[in-house]
């Protein structure tokens, strides 16, 4: 199943759904098709690609500090690459090591390989001699928009 892009009355992007979600929205006549496929159907409405909702919904959370942080979120951001190495990257690591002090924050977490991972270890990057390709920031909910 592909994702449906789903817009605001006011064509400003919310989210991403699945399409039987983006078809309950159909049916309950919650939104309306924007964009479809082409010569493909489902029941009476064609396949949506984006869809719009019908009455607005206030967004105001979505200016606020950003998204909360998770580890999905840190591997999305950093493009599921190893912020030491480059390669792909499966775990999270602590810029600053947890055991010191280290937050599980945007500002201190970054995306890693199970191999640099353990080689870092519960050092700091300095101390590893490992530096970092990339500068971890704070998402904002644009940049997670384009993920």
């Amino acid at each position: 199943m592909s994702d449906v892009l789903v817009l605001n009355a006011d064509l400003g992007p919310l989210h991403r759904v699945s399409l039987r979600h983006a078809v309950r929205m159909l049916v309950r006549q919650v939104a309306e098709v924007h964009e479809a496929r082409p010569d493909s159907v489902i029941g009476v409405w064609p396949v949506p690609t984006v869809v719009r909702l019908v009455s607005y919904v206030v967004t105001r959370w979505r200016h606020s500090r950003g998204p909360s942080w998770s580890r999905a979120g840190v591997l999305a951001r950093d493009g599921r690459r190893c912020a030491y190495c480059g390669r792909a990257a499966s775990t999270i690591d602590h810029v600053l090591p947890r055991s010191r002090g280290g937050a599980n924050s945007w500002l201190n977490t970054v995306a890693a390989c199970y191999a640099c991972n353990q080689r870092k270890g519960d050092r700091t990057p300095a101390e590893a001699r490992m530096p970092l390709r990339v500068t971890p920031v704070g998402p904002t909910w644009v940049s997670f928009a384009r993920l």
